[in-house]
């Protein structure tokens, strides 16, 4: 099975617009199919840059399609919901047994309050999930209310994630207008995020690098 059959399933397609109703309703930024599938190409991208095989990075294009679907059931361990949710569709889908366990496993730590890298697989996700910093994610439309959420992912303008392989360096490379947040605020919110960003690429074996406006700061 391929990552069409995963975009073109119904069920996904409406869980995933579930959980993105459910967390606009909360002020969240974009989690619908637009974040699925940006995160799922950066993980596949990663992995394919790195010299993977090439199933191992189809899965990561799949894992993190449905990486966030458990926002359809809470948000709070969303991780843990999304795994289980995930083997159910893969399973249904005619996925082999050992392939579902490493999407499962992925999608299970990608959050940060209690995540672990587990395989390439895993580090791939965490990556792509937490590099979509962008404009385009802000789904309130009145910039009076913005949170600091909103104020950052509306100030970036350009995020990407450059692979050197030959340099063993994956690099964030982020645009932050500081007419609407200045950069520090970007680490209030995301150093944790960050942080284990970093553990990811080093279990890669590479190492992190962050580059704000032309800068690098880490």
């Amino acid at each position: 099975m391929t990552i069409e059959d995963v975009r073109r399933d119904p069920e996904v397609v409406a869980f995933l617009q579930a959980a993105n109703d459910t967390l606009r309703s909360l002020g969240y930024t974009e989690h619908g199919q637009r974040h699925a599938g940006l995160v799922g190409h950066i993980a596949e991208n990663v992995l394919e840059r790195l010299g993977f095989a090439t199933r191992t990075h189809q899965l990561a294009n799949i894992a993190g399609y449905l990486h966030d679907i458990g926002n359809d059931i809470h948000r709070e361990n969303h991780a843990l919901s999304g795994s289980l949710m995930a083997w159910q569709i893969l399973r249904r889908l005619g996925m082999p047994p050992e392939e579902c366990a490493v999407i499962m496993n992925a999608i299970g730590n990608h959050e940060e309050e209690r995540g672990m890298v587990n395989n390439a697989v895993a580090a791939a996700l965490i990556i792509a999930d937490k590099a979509d910093v962008h404009r385009s994610r802000v789904q309130n439309p009145d910039m009076a209310t913005f949170d600091i959420h909103d104020r950052v992912n509306y100030a970036t303008t350009r995020s990407f994630v450059r692979v050197r392989a030959e340099e063993k360096v994956i690099a964030l490379e982020l645009e932050i207008d500081t007419t609407y947040a200045q950069v520090i605020e970007y680490f209030e919110i995301f150093l944790e995020r960050m942080t284990m960003v970093r553990r990811a690429i080093e279990f890669l074996g590479c190492t992190f690098q962050l580059i704000i406006n032309d800068v690098r700061v880490s």
